[in-house]
């Protein structure tokens, strides 16, 4: 169960990322005469309460898991983010970053074994 409230968790800080990606592309990005149009964007609100989500998720899963393993469980977020990058955004994943995510998988399987 503490497993799925993590999975949960990864998910949710990977949506929220997406959510204020596509966000900022509407806007034109991040700029100092729009910021006010982009804080208050639905898309970025909705990202905001995804991390909110994510952030109770966290909770429950750090009282039921030790920090040493469920932080660094956590890096899958950065597997799912380059996925998403390259799925949903269509950028160019060069071979180093393919490179560090099988890094951080072999290390997510590795604090995984008991």
């Amino acid at each position: 169960m503490v497993y799925a409230l993590l999975l949960l968790n990864i998910l949710f800080l990977v949506a929220g990322q997406i959510v204020w990606k596509m966000g900022l592309s509407q806007q034109g990005g991040l700029q100092w005469h729009n910021l006010f149009s982009v804080m208050f964007s639905p898309m970025i609100i909705l990202g905001i309460a995804l991390y909110g989500i994510a952030t109770v998720l966290w909770l429950f899963v750090l009282s039921r898991l030790p920090l040493s393993i469920a932080y660094p469980l956590q890096s899958l977020a950065y597997v799912i983010g380059i996925l998403a990058a390259l799925y949903l955004f269509d950028e160019v994943i060069p071979l180093n970053r393919w490179v560090g995510v099988c890094i951080i998988i072999v290390g997510v399987i590795v604090i995984s074994l008991k």
